[in-house]
């Protein structure tokens, strides 16, 4: 009796033990196979630690930061493709330099932006801190930014006019959503092609929005003294006085469908196009020439132009020198759906080239350098 007690004991004890183990196991799996899944609309994205994950599980995803994994370089920080255990892509923004917050303010900022959620926003899933580091997980946009394709002969080629009607229109619902939709008021001070991600589908995903609020200390809605931006993008009084507001974002909107309709940039040193995008525009609207700003690709299709025309003009109004003459993002999104809305006629645009240089002179609060001045909101998948 003895003896099988004494055999039965250890067997029982083990095969307890390996079910433990099993169990254990297994709602470990279950966790880590959740943790980095995007919560949906409907998913607990209430606390913190909801959104927060562990460096060294992102640190691994991008082969520790490999130069083999990074999309890119912008003005905050480097941007860089990971995947996890269980395959899941995920874009990683390791950011560049202390935002002057202190961890608790920087998490809850966070969260904050985590809970924005809409179709032509990138979604940001998380973050991560451990020492001076601080880590932002976005969900990862295969077809990369707007600029890679737009500027590119031969890709741009895939964006036929619906294709960019579709990217104009959702561009703007989601700076509509960031202005007026949003549980915060964003002004993202930084939007731009670069700025504007593409999925499988070619939908835009607007990147990079409340950045401000987590790198950039000390500013105001109607002013700062630090100007982050680029070039030619920026509002002539954000630019030249660090004066912001949501009518800012809108000027950056109104460059970039200029850019999205002709596939120049906004400034150019291209002998058949040298010079800047806005002028041109000017003077092709007041000697009614407007049709020849179109993209070649795209002047070759029939029955598209007059939509063409039409958003070049909705461009015109919000590019306009007088803050108070743009359009809100709201009355453009109406204006985008809409062919029977008569249109105001447009004033002149905000200038920053002259038609001999490529340099910008500002009257800026800022004494930083143009090098440091020309900090870019740090591209998610910059170039």
């Amino acid at each position: 009796m003895n003896i099988i007690i004494i055999i039965c004991v250890p067997i029982v004890a083990f095969i307890l033990l390996a079910l433990g183990v099993g169990i254990f196991v297994k709602k470990r799996m279950k966790h880590e196979a959740k943790e980095f899944i995007n919560p949906d609309f409907s998913g607990d994205i209430s606390t913190i630690e909801s959104i927060q994950h562990h460096f060294g599980k992102i640190r691994a995803a991008t082969n520790n930061f490999s130069d083999d994994n990074k999309l890119g370089q912008g003005g905050f920080g480097a941007v860089y493709m990971g995947k996890l255990v269980h395959g899941k892509e995920i874009a990683v923004k390791r950011l560049s330099k202390d935002s002057g917050q202190g961890d608790q303010e920087f998490k809850n900022e966070v969260l904050l932006l985590a809970k924005l959620q809409h179709r032509n926003l990138v979604r940001l899933l998380g973050f991560s801190i451990e020492g001076i580091e601080r880590l932002l997980v976005y969900e990862f946009v295969r077809n990369g930014s707007l600029d890679q394709i737009l500027f590119d002969r031969t890709k741009s080629s895939k964006l036929d006019w619906n294709s960019r009607y579709r990217i104009i229109v959702g561009i703007a619902k989601g700076v509509l959503y960031l202005h007026e939709d949003s549980r915060l008021m964003i002004i993202h001070r930084d939007l731009k092609a670069s700025n504007v991600l593409l999925d499988g589908n070619m939908n835009p995903k607007i990147a990079d929005f409340g950045m401000a609020r987590l790198v950039v200390p000390d500013a105001t809605i109607e002013s700062t003294n630090l100007i982050v931006g680029t070039y030619g993008y920026m509002a002539p009084e954000y630019a030249r006085y660090g004066h912001f507001s949501v009518k800012s974002d809108v000027f950056s909107f109104g460059v970039i469908v200029l850019e999205i309709i002709t596939g120049r940039k906004i400034f150019t040193q291209n002998e058949e196009d040298r010079g800047d995008l806005l002028s041109c525009a000017w003077r092709s609207w007041r000697e009614g020439t407007i049709s020849n700003l179109i993209d070649r690709t795209l002047s070759e299709t029939n029955g598209g132009q007059p939509d063409m025309v039409r958003c070049i003009h909705i461009a015109l109004l919000c590019v306009q020198q007088n803050t108070a003459s743009r359009p809100t993002m709201a009355s453009v999104v109406v204006m985008l759906n809409s062919s029977t809305i008569t249109l105001p006629i447009p004033t002149e645009p905000g200038f920053y080239f002259s038609r001999t240089t490529s340099i910008l002179h500002l009257e800026s609060p800022n004494t930083q350098s143009p090098n440091n001045t020309y900090s870019s909101m740090g591209d998610l998948y910059p170039q």
